[in-house]
C-alpha cells in the first residue's frame, strides 16, 4: 500500500508569506507616499505664496529717519530697497525649492521698483549730487546707482549659468542701500553736495518722464498685439512691472519735492507738481483682482493697461508741464 505523503503545513503556510505579502505591502504604501508627497508640496508652495505675497503700495509711505541737512528723497530711496530687501521677501531670485517660487505678480512689482530707483539713483550720481558737469562723481552714489542696475534674478549658485558662486540680488541691492545711506550722513555733516538747482530738478524730471516714455511703449505694443480669447500670460507681468516704477516714481518725487520745494515755490509749479503726483498716486493705486487685456472699449472685460496707461500718460504730460516752466 503507497504511503501518502505528508504536508508540512508550517511551511507551505510561511512560504506564501514570504512570496506574497512583501509584494503587497510595498504598492500600498507607495500609493500613500505619493498622495502625501502631493498634499506636502501644495501646502507648502500654497501657505508659503501666501504667506511671502506682499504687493506693497503704500501711498503714505515715507522715510522714517532722515539726518538734518540730509535728502528726504535719498532717505526714502534707501528705505524703499530696506522694505523689499529686508522687510518683505525679495522674490525674484528664488530658485524652484522656495515657497516663493509660484510668485508672479510680486517679483515684477519689485523689480518695477528697482528699475526707477536706478534711474533716481543715475540723476543724483550725474546731475543732483555734483558741482556742475565739471566735479568728480560721488563714490557712494556712483556706487549706488551700479549696484541697482543689477539683474534682480540672480541668486547665490545657478549651475546653468555659471559653477561659482556669485553675488545675489537682494546682497547688491543692500550694499546699494547702504552707500545711499552713508551719502545721506556725509550730507548731513557737509562733506557731500546736493545741488538745488532749477536746471538739476528739470533734467532728473526729463529723464524720469522719458523713462516713463518707455513704459508706455511696451503697453502700447502689448495693446497693439493680438490678444488671447482667454488666458493672457504676459499682462499682468507689464502691469505689475509698470505699477512698482510709478509707484517707486511716486515716493521719490514727493519727497525729492520737498528737497526742491523753493525751487518749486519760486517757479510757482507747486500745483502742477501736486498734480503729478496725483497722478502717479492713482496709477500706482491700481489694484484689480484679476488682470484682464481686453478691448480698451469692452463692456464686461476691460484692458487694465488701458487705465494705467492713462494714468501714466497723464503724470508724464504733467511732468513735462514742470520741466518746460524750469527752462525760462
Amino acid at each position: 500500500m503507497q504511503r501518502r505523503k505528508t504536508i508540512d503545513w508550517e511551511d507551505d503556510y510561511s512560504a506564501p508569506k514570504r512570496r506574497f505579502l512583501p509584494a503587497r505591502i510595498p504598492l500600498r504604501w507607495s500609493g500613500w507616499s505619493v498622495v502625501t508627497l502631493v498634499v506636502l508640496v501644495g501646502l507648502y508652495y500654497g501657505i508659503g505664496s501666501i504667506w511671502t505675497h506682499a504687493i506693497d503700495d503704500n501711498p503714505d509711505f515715507a522715510p522714517t529717519e532722515v539726518p538734518p541737512g540730509g535728502s528726504r528723497a535719498v532717505s526714502a530711496a534707501a528705505a524703499l530697497v530696506d522694505r523689499e530687501i529686508n522687510q518683505h521677501v525679495w522674490t525674484a531670485n528664488k530658485p524652484w525649492f522656495f515657497p516663493s517660487y509660484p510668485l508672479d505678480n510680486m517679483p515684477n512689482y519689485q523689480q518695477g521698483i528697482i528699475g526707477a530707483l536706478w534711474r533716481f539713483g543715475i540723476e543724483m550720481s550725474d546731475q543732483i549730487g555734483r558741482t556742475r558737469g565739471s566735479s568728480e562723481v560721488d563714490a557712494d552714489l556712483e556706487n549706488a546707482a551700479g549696484l541697482l542696475k543689477y539683474p534682480g534674478d540672480r541668486w547665490f549658485w545657478n549651475p546653468s549659468q555659471q559653477l561659482m558662486p556669485i553675488s545675489s540680488s537682494d546682497s547688491q541691492y543692500r550694499n546699494a542701500m547702504n552707500s545711499l545711506m552713508a551719502y545721506n550722513r556725509r550730507l548731513a555733516a557737509g562733506e557731500a553736495v546736493f545741488e538745488i538747482r532749477a536746471d538739476n530738478l528739470l533734467g532728473t524730471l526729463d529723464r524720469i518722464a522719458s523713462d516713463l516714455g518707455s513704459v508706455s511703449a511696451t503697453i502700447d505694443q502689448h495693446l497693439a498685439a493680438p490678444r488671447p480669447w482667454l488666458i493672457d500670460t504676459k499682462v499682468d507681468d507689464i502691469f505689475y512691472n509698470a505699477k512698482g516704477r510709478l509707484y517707486a516714481y511716486y515716493i521719490i518725487l514727493k519727497e525729492l519735492g520737498q528737497d526742491f520745494d523753493k525751487v518749486i515755490q519760486d517757479k510757482d509749479v507747486g500745483q502742477v507738481w501736486e498734480r503729478m503726483l496725483h497722478s502717479l498716486r492713482q496709477a500706482a493705486e491700481l489694484d484689480p483682482l484679476i488682470i484682464v487685456n481686453g478691448a480698451p472699449d469692452a463692456a464686461f472685460m476691460p484692458s487694465h493697461l488701458s487705465a494705467q496707461g492713462f494714468y501714466l500718460l497723464r503724470a508724464r504730460t504733467q511732468l513735462r508741464e514742470i520741466t518746460n516752466v524750469l527752462q525760462n
